[in-house]
């Protein structure tokens, strides 16, 4: 009798959002009156969570993100958002932001600098808008295969 031994090798796979430069620039001013106000990610989710990391924005894990704080002013289309989870390293910034006709967030994080100087930015889907809540959607290459990381926005006022 032979014994077969299985061996099971996990990866660990470091992702982030994808920037993109070139993009649509007609505003959707009708969604973007909807998702003005202050929000908070309750989630984040994307298949094999347990065994990829993804950093989310180039800044942090994407589980940092829950519970972050999120202002979008649609008039100006300004914001910031703040990273506050306990287990990770505290983190607010501005941006500018703008949802464009074909259904896309696009977003500068500003740091220190003015819009204008901000060469790449970051462009997710926005899917179920309601009043109360939506999602931001990511696509991902995880070996070769696209993947989406869903961040999931609830308002709070």
């Amino acid at each position: 009798m032979k014994k077969i031994i299985l061996i099971l090798v996990f990866s660990v796979f470091l992702l982030s959002c994808k920037s993109k430069s070139a993009t649509n620039n007609k505003v959707d001013n009708k969604t973007e009156r909807v998702i003005k106000g202050n929000w908070q990610i309750t989630a984040v989710n994307y298949p094999g969570s347990d065994v990829i990391k993804v950093t989310s924005f180039d800044l942090a894990d994407s589980k940092c993100f829950i519970g972050s704080n999120w202002k979008f002013v649609s008039n100006n289309n300004k914001g910031n958002f703040a990273l506050n989870s306990s287990s990770c390293t505290s983190y607010s910034t501005p941006i500018t932001w703008f949802i464009n006709k074909e259904g896309q967030f696009v977003m500068k994080i500003l740091d220190e600098a003015k819009a204008k100087k901000v060469k790449s930015g970051y462009v997710l889907n926005v899917a179920n808008v309601t009043e109360t809540s939506f999602q931001l959607v990511d696509k991902i290459n995880v070996g070769g295969k696209l993947t989406d990381v869903v961040y999931q926005f609830e308002k709070l006022n």
